[in-house]
Formats: structure tokens, C-alpha cells, sequence
């Protein structure tokens, strides 16, 4: 697959069977198809009627939406394909009355560069919402109106994580304007349409049904996309996905297609999610997540069984940043969260997701599963800061045994951490515990991914600090009748995660 931010030609990847356009420039129609179609003899009373005219909801919404140009001035010394002239040779003044004489003011020509992309008015003052990468680095912003208007545009704010940005036109008169609906009410089969400036023909409506809620794309941690099979092409990044009352429950950002126009796969990011970052960026024109400060990966099956959670659940502790609020609050590496302020974590990726949408400064109540015990922690969430780098707490004693010992486990050579070993491995000074020195190809801990290099700080929550130490919790935990193993491994970075290993 590949992920294409251009408006206009999706960046081409060779050997790829699928692409994955971001709509920008994007349009985000929905196909109509067969749409309308009546319902066969027999058909359950329940089965929700496909639309058959879409007219009157179109009326009520068109005049809201709108197409989005946005132009960027960029150097041709940094454009494509334009020959690089050098610098302070005695060339430079030819170079400089060449372009004087052609109405250039410098030795360094200029071009623009456009893209079209859809958005839609939320605010009769003239607030408009279009999706991030639509207007990416633009200095040149203007929005089109249905009746043929163009009105200059400032941005208020943008977010890169979730893809939105809050633009404002000044209009000398009231904008028509359309609401966010509940995209948590939303099921599976609902109708939804789409208006938008797909391929850069004007406005344009299409119609489908959501195909599915809360896919993950794997385009950011705060994944959590409705599908449809609505038509969404090149022109239709950031414009609205109406329910079949005419709430904006979406906004029609990506597709998964092989040429770049739609085969019926589409996304929108929910207006659940983006309502929360639209109310930040018109305040502070920034976004202020909430921030718990540790470091999570998904609970398998193994390393369910491994901690005695019965079933794979919640999101595992795999660090904690010492300055974070999770630390004084005294949640651990090793913890399981499976509720936060009130609402289950089924899985490790619903987490950052609730954490972000909470206030910042919010006190929450952190449910976790520590050694098979559920224990209620209690949390004032900090701010979210992308620029800090999250140092993870570690355990254990550093001093090496006298006589450094090995040990081979799961197809690993497992070594005391010498000096000599931490500076083969680059190693920092504050990363502890057992060097894996070798991995056997094929071996179990190859297959988990373990590496020459990597440390195991830890295995069923017991600090090691000596192969011996490994061997005595692995044969401990045989004895106890379980069947895997939980290892805390770290990289020489000192980035850790678990990783469950048979023990039968």
C-alpha cells in the first residue's frame, strides 16, 4: 500500500499492489451505484432502505460546503528537475542582470505550487474545516464558495495527528453552515453522503453506507476511521461525511485504491475525534492533549496467558517516564490498564486515544491488572509535549556477579553485562539486567525478534541481573504450571518492551 499526500498524483511506490491517498485535493463522493433499488420480496421489516432521493438533504447542506486552494511559493532552486546554478563564481552577476532583465528581482526564480482539496463551514462568522494536509505549508489560502465567491483564508490552527485545520474567511454577510453530528451513534450499514471538489470538477455528491467503524489504517496512533464504500477521489480531503440527517459525522480523508481514484474503500476520521482538537484550535490555536507518560504495546494471547488476565486485554505498561504523571501516581512497567476514567481498554491503541481527548490537568481513575490483581490508581494528567523524549524507568542492580556467568535459553546466549559487553553493544549506562550476546536463526526468541545486543531487565516481573537469575524464574515459572514467560527486554537504547516465550 502506499500513502499519498499529493493532490494531485499519489506518490507512486514499485511493487505495490494498493495505494492509500490521503483525499487531499481529495474528493470524498459517495457512489450511488444501484442505490435506491427496492427491496426484494421477504426482505426483513428491520433492513434499513437504501436512499432513493437524495435532493431535499442535499438542498439543506450544498450551500456549506466548499472547495479549498491552497498555493505555495517555493524556490526553483528546490523544485524538481531544475538545474542547480552555483554559487559565488564569477557567474553570479551574469546571472543576477539576466534575470533582472526578465522581471526577475533576484538570481533565485520562483514558482507556485497548488492543490485543491474540499472543506466545509461550521460557523456562520466564517469558520471553516478542511483536512490538514489539504493546506500543508501554504501561504496563499482561498476558499470557493458554491455561488462562485472567493474569499481569502487565515488558518486558526492545524493538527498534523489527527489531520484537521480551522481556517477563518471574512464574509460581509452570514455563511451557510452545517453541524457535527454523533459519530458514536453510528452503525455499520447507516447511509452517509459526501460533497466535495473531487478531481477538481466543482461540487459533486455521492452516497453509500458506512462498511466499517474504527478501522485502523496505520497512518498515526490516533487511528480510528469510519469505512464506506462511498466514492471518495483526488479532490475530496476534507470535506464533510453527512449522516441522512445532514450532520457532518466525518471528514472524508484517505482511500485505499490501486491507481489513486476510488474501488469503493474510503475513510473519514470521525466527528467524535475531531470535534475535541477543532475546540483547541480555536481557543489556543494549538492542541493541548492529555498525557499519562508511559510507554504501552498490545497484550497477546501469550502474553495474556503469561500475567493470568484470562483473555488478551488492555494496554501493557511497557515503560514509565519518570517525569510523566503515571509515576508518582504508581502505575508500573508491567502494569495492564484495562480502564481509564471510566472506560474499558480493550485493546492497547483505544488508550492513547482516550488519554489525548481528556482535558489536560484532569484527575482519572487508571484501573490496571497488576499481578493478577485489579488496583484502582489515581492520575492528574499532564500536557502531551511531542518535542520530549520519554526516558523509561528501569530496576535492578547494575553491579555484575564477580565472575560474569552464560546461559543459553530459547535459542539465546544470555550473558552477565560486563563493561566489556556493554561497550561491544553500545549499551547506555542506565539500561540493567542480562545481555542477550547471540540468537539462534529460527530460534523461539528469533521469532519474537529478540536481537544481539538486547536486555532482559526482567522475566515474570522478577529483575535479573545474571543468566543464573533467568534460568531460576524460567524453571519457577514451569514449576507454577504456566506456560509462557514474560520478558521485559530492552534495547541498548534503553527502550523496552514484553515479550512472552514458551516455557513447555
Amino acid at each position: 500500500m502506499r500513502l499519498a499526500r499529493s493532490p494531485h498524483s499519489p506518490a507512486r511506490s514499485r511493487g505495490s499492489r494498493f495505494a492509500l491517498a490521503m483525499a487531499l485535493g481529495l474528493a470524498a463522493p459517495f457512489s450511488l451505484g444501484v442505490v435506491g433499488a427496492e427491496a426484494p420480496i421477504g426482505a426483513p421489516a428491520f433492513a434499513q432502505a437504501k436512499p432513493t432521493n437524495l435532493a431535499d438533504l442535499v438542498d439543506s447542506v450544498a450551500g456549506a460546503v466548499v472547495n479549498i486552494s491552497a498555493t505555495q511559493t517555493v524556490d526553483e532552486k528546490n523544485a524538481e528537475n531544475m538545474p542547480q546554478l552555483p554559487h559565488g563564481t564569477p557567474f553570479d552577476e551574469m546571472f543576477e542582470e539576466f534575470f533582472k532583465n526578465h522581471g526577475q528581482s533576484g538570481p533565485i526564480p520562483r514558482h507556485k505550487t497548488s492543490s485543491l482539496g474540499s472543506g466545509f463551514v461550521i460557523d456562520p462568522s466564517g469558520i471553516v474545516i478542511t483536512n490538514n494536509h489539504v493546506i500543508a505549508d501554504a501561504n496563499d489560502i482561498t476558499v470557493i464558495f458554491n455561488d462562485g465567491r472567493k474569499l481569502k483564508a487565515e488558518i486558526v490552527g492545524k493538527d498534523p495527528k489527527v489531520d484537521v485545520a480551522v481556517l477563518r474567511v471574512k464574509s460581509d454577510k452570514p455563511l451557510k453552515s452545517v453541524k457535527f453530528g454523533d459519530s458514536d451513534k453510528l452503525r455499520v450499514g447507516d447511509g452517509v453522503m459526501a460533497v466535495g471538489n473531487p478531481f477538481g470538477l466543482g461540487e459533486t455528491v455521492t452516497a453509500g453506507i458506512v462498511s466499517a467503524l474504527n478501522r485502523n489504517i496505520d497512518s498515526g496512533q490516533y487511528d480510528s476511521f469510519i469505512q464506506t464504500d462511498a466514492s471518495i477521489n483526488k479532490g475530496n480531503s476534507g470535506g464533510p461525511l453527512f449522516n441522512m440527517a445532514g450532520e457532518v459525522i466525518g471528514i472524508n480523508t484517505a482511500i485505499l485504491s490501486p491507481s489513486g481514484g476510488s474501488i469503493g474503500i474510503g475513510f473519514a476520521t470521525p466527528s467524535s475525534m475531531v470535534q475535541p482538537v477543532i475546540a483547541q484550535l480555536e481557543q489556543f490555536h494549538e492542541t493541548r492533549r492529555g498525557w499519562l507518560g508511559v510507554r504501552i504495546q498490545n497484550v497477546d494471547d501469550q502474553i495474556a496467558d503469561s500475567l493470568g488476565l484470562g483473555q488478551a486485554r488492555g494496554a501493557l505498561v511497557a515503560g514509565v517516564d519518570e517525569k510523566g504523571p503515571a509515576k508518582p501516581a504508581g502505575i508500573e512497567s508491567g502494569d495492564v490498564i484495562v480502564k481509564f476514567n471510566g472506560r474499558d481498554i480493550k485493546e492497547s491503541r483505544d488508550l492513547p486515544k482516550i488519554v489525548a481527548s481528556t482535558p489536560v490537568g484532569t484527575q482519572v481513575d487508571v484501573v490496571v491488572i497488576r499481578k493478577g490483581q485489579e488496583i484502582t490508581k489515581h492520575v492528574t494528567l499532564g500536557r502531551l509535549e511531542d518535542s520530549e523524549k520519554t526516558e523509561l524507568a528501569s530496576k535492578g542492580d547494575d553491579t555484575p556477579s564477580a565472575e560474569p556467568t552464560n546461559a543459553h535459553l530459547f535459542g539465546m546466549e544470555l550473558s552477565g553485562l560486563s563493561a566489556d559487553l556493554r561497550k561491544s553493544f553500545q549499551i547506555k549506562e542506565n539500561v540493567k539486567g542480562v545481555v542477550v550476546s547471540g540468537v539462534d536463526a529460527n530460534s523461539p526468541a528469533a521469532e519474537k525478534g529478540l536481537r544481539p545486543g538486547d536486555v532482559i531487565q526482567e522475566v515474570n516481573q522478577v529483575a535479573v541481573n545474571d543468566p543464573k537469575e533467568v534460568r531460576q524464574q524460567i524453571d519457577a515459572a514451569k514449576k507454577a504450571g504456566k506456560k509462557t514467560a514474560l520478558l521485559l527486554v530492552s534495547n541498548a537504547q534503553g527502550d523496552a518492551r514484553f515479550v512472552a516465550l514458551g516455557v513447555e
